[in-house]
């Protein structure tokens, strides 16, 4: 299933590192989603600390921010921990939510295919979907969405 832009985002329910479920449903204002692989991996560690170290502008810009992967809570809590994540981090062990939003996909690596996560932004503001960044380059992608985020009016 492919998402467009300026659609309503389909709603979920994702364990949270808050100890809380998080809804998208319940959420006011913006959101950036960011789908990664797989907690302390060398591309998803740098693109969750370039995003953490940025965090508080996107907040002054009404925007929340949450990485998902199929990572189970033990290794998100650690990961948070670990690398001082100031936004929480939503387990979808199930890839009920990757699915949904068309970033499961099939993957091929030194010559193998096989499924996984597709490293793809989510930006959403009041539930309708202003951006897609799909097979997302880690360097300078948080930059690059907070720049997009400027463009935007508050």
């Amino acid at each position: 299933m492919k998402i467009k832009t300026l659609k309503k985002a389909p709603n979920f329910k994702l364990e949270s590192t808050s100890s809380k479920i998080f809804e998208l449903s319940k959420l006011k204002g913006g959101l950036i989603i960011y789908f990664y692989p797989r907690d302390n991996t060398p591309g998803c560690t740098l693109e969750t600390k370039d995003f953490s170290k940025i965090y508080k502008k996107f907040k002054s810009r009404k925007y929340e921010i949450v990485g998902i992967s199929k990572d189970n809570m033990k290794s998100h809590l650690g990961f948070k921990k670990k690398y001082k994540v100031p936004f929480n981090l939503l387990s979808d062990e199930k890839v009920k939510v990757q699915k949904k939003y068309g970033v499961w996909g099939k993957k091929s690596f030194m010559g193998k295919s096989f499924m996984g996560t597709i490293r793809s932004t989510i930006l959403i503001n009041n539930r309708k979907i202003l951006k897609i960044w799909s097979n997302v380059r880690v360097k300078g992608h948080a930059q690059e969405v907070l720049n997009f985020v400027k463009t935007l009016k508050k």
